[in-house]
């Protein structure tokens, strides 16, 4: 039986969650577009939302789902939801989230759920909230609805680079093609094309009233290393500044040394790190 004070959250909560989600806009960003979306009620969604606090006061929120996401937490709050989560067979395929909750959350979690594929501790946090003081590419720009079939062996290509497994192994690749035609339907695609081949892709993964997170950039290994991932993101930058969100985020590996220079060339200010557990 638990012995700390945790419980799954409903719509009657919505205003709290809301609350703890803005102390945090970057960690909690995945969480504020699913309640935007669906609100706090389970079933309308793809997974439950805990709330820890004493005496029924909620100060911490977990989201439990496809992915599992702790924000605004204490090293009691990740003690509360690793004792209510280890009790059951994993069903996430990652843990994302501030590094300091993660590590500790899976420090927790890692002898009931078994070995992880990857842990990757330490991921810089990027977040723009001005244009980036270098010429943005003209030739970058958003994906037509009937480009969907060229830009998805690109971002075939970068989730095997960046993931380390093939989007195509579980069926074909069919669900994941449909959330590519949803990001390219919903203005959240971008790439650059020479004929129909693409050169550079970024998308807007995550879209919530503080922020839009960028996810899937991805530049040709043949045109690697001649300065374009540079302008390029500063056209998706200039273009979710002015029509998404009023700021842009993502997170990149620490190893990642071409990436990060990208960033800071256009633009983005470290504001703390996240860490990923992948299964």
């Amino acid at each position: 039986m638990l012995t700390v004070p945790i419980r799954q959250l409903g719509e009657s909560e919505r205003a709290t969650v809301e609350r703890i989600l803005d102390q945090d806009p970057y960690a909690g960003a995945q969480i504020a577009e699913r309640v935007a979306a669906h609100g706090l009620n389970w079933w309308r969604s793809d997974g439950r939302i805990y709330g820890y606090g004493p005496a029924r006061r909620i100060e911490s929120v977990c989201w439990s789902g496809a992915h599992l996401v702790p924000v605004c937490t204490t090293p009691p709050a990740i003690a509360a939801f690793a004792e209510l989560l280890g009790a059951d067979p994993r069903i996430c395929s990652s843990i994302i989230g501030r590094s300091e909750a993660v590590l500790d959350l899976w420090d927790r979690l890692g002898g009931h759920w078994g070995p992880a594929r990857d842990v990757r501790p330490h991921q810089p946090l990027l977040v723009a909230d001005r244009e980036a003081p270098i010429t943005p590419d003209p030739d970058v720009r958003l994906v037509r609805s009937n480009e969907v079939d060229q830009l998805f062996p690109a971002a075939v290509a970068m989730y095997t680079e960046e993931v380390g497994v093939s989007p195509l192994l579980d069926d074909g690749g069919r669900g994941y093609k449909r959330r590519i035609a949803e990001l390219v339907r919903g203005k959240r695609a971008y790439a650059r094309f020479i004929g129909d081949r693409v050169i550079f892709k970024a998308e807007l993964a995550i879209v919530t009233r503080r922020t839009t997170q960028v996810q899937g950039v991805w530049v040709d290994p043949e045109f690697r290393g001649q300065g374009l991932a540079s302008s390029a993101m500063a056209a998706v930058v200039r273009d979710a500044l002015h029509r998404v969100a009023p700021t842009v985020s993502l997170y990149v590996n620490d190893y990642n040394t071409p990436a990060r220079r990208v960033y800071a060339r256009c633009g983005f200010i470290q504001q703390g790190s996240f860490a990923t557990v992948l299964f």
